[in-house]
């Protein structure tokens, strides 16, 4: 068992974190608030994994890498995110394309104004 603790500006990180997904929530729904939670998680996680990478394993990084993905737990089960899910690192996460749902009806296409009485055919 790892008797390391992560570092307080990791911890501090995470509780921000928090504390703007329950601001979001209020405003923009749980969804949003929970994906944008995911993705602040996901950049610090990245960093982190960086700093282990270049310092190693047996310092205070592997604690904070720990640190972070019970984070990314605990958003995942709040907003009913179940798995793996492909999260955009980009800045332009906003951008991506919406996923078609199977047995989703398209909608038929308008006509166009009819006159009444007649047929198309002459």
């Amino acid at each position: 068992m790892n008797t390391e603790t992560a570092a307080d500006e990791v911890i501090d990180a995470i509780a921000l974190i928090e504390m703007n997904r329950q601001k979001m929530e209020q405003e923009a729904g749980l969804a949003a608030a929970c994906n944008e939670a995911l993705r602040k998680l996901h950049e610090l996680l990245d960093h982190e994994q960086e700093l282990l990478q270049r310092h190693g394993p047996g310092t205070r990084h592997s604690a904070n890498v720990e640190a972070v993905k019970t984070g990314i737990k605990k958003i995942r089960n709040l907003g009913g995110i179940s798995g793996m899910l492909p999260v955009s690192r980009s800045p332009r996460s906003g951008q991506h394309p919406v996923p078609v749902q199977r047995g989703a009806r398209i909608p038929q296409r308008r006509k166009g104004r009819r006159t009444m009485g007649r047929r198309g055919d002459r």
